[in-house]
C-alpha cells in the first residue's frame, strides 16, 4: 500500500486542474504539431516544397502560438476567464483551419481561396488580439 501513495504522490497534476482555455489550447497545440510534422514529412518525402508556406503557418500559428497562449492560460489562471478568453480560443481555433485549408488550396492551384486565407487570417487575427487584451488585464 505504501508504493500506491508513493506512486500517487509523483503523478502530475490533473488536467482539470488547469482552466479550460488552456486545455482547448494545448489539445489543439499538439492536434497542429501532428499536422505540421506529417506535411513536412510529407515535402521531404516527395521533393516538392509547395506547400512550405502552409507548414509554417501550422507549425507557428497551431503548434507554437496555441502552445504559448495554453501556457499562459496556465500561468495566469485569471486571463483566461471571461468573454475575452472565450472569443480568443473560439477565434483562434475557428480562423486558423480556415486559412491553412484555404493557403493549401491556393498553393495548390485554386486562386478562388484567396478570400478565405484573407477570412481565416482576420479571425486567427481577432482572436490573438483578444488574447492581448485578456492578458493585458491581469497584468
Amino acid at each position: 500500500m505504501a508504493s500506491t501513495s508513493v506512486e500517487t504522490s509523483l503523478r502530475p497534476a490533473r488536467s482539470s486542474a488547469l482552466p479550460r482555455a488552456a486545455r482547448i489550447q494545448l489539445g489543439s497545440s499538439l492536434l497542429w504539431m501532428l499536422a505540421g510534422l506529417a506535411i513536412g514529412l510529407g515535402m521531404a518525402a516527395s521533393g516538392d516544397f509547395a506547400l512550405r508556406s502552409v507548414h509554417a503557418h501550422v507549425q507557428l500559428l497551431g503548434w507554437v502560438t496555441l502552445c504559448l497562449t495554453g501556457l499562459t492560460y496556465a500561468v495566469l489562471p485569471r486571463a483566461a476567464e471571461g468573454a475575452l478568453a472565450r472569443w480568443h480560443v473560439v477565434l483562434h481555433n475557428l480562423g486558423l483551419p480556415v486559412m491553412v485549408a484555404a493557403l493549401a488550396a491556393y498553393h495548390s492551384g485554386v486562386p478562388a481561396a484567396e478570400p478565405f486565407i484573407a477570412l481565416g487570417s482576420v479571425a486567427a487575427f481577432a482572436g490573438l488580439l483578444a488574447f492581448a487584451l485578456a492578458v493585458r488585464r491581469v497584468l
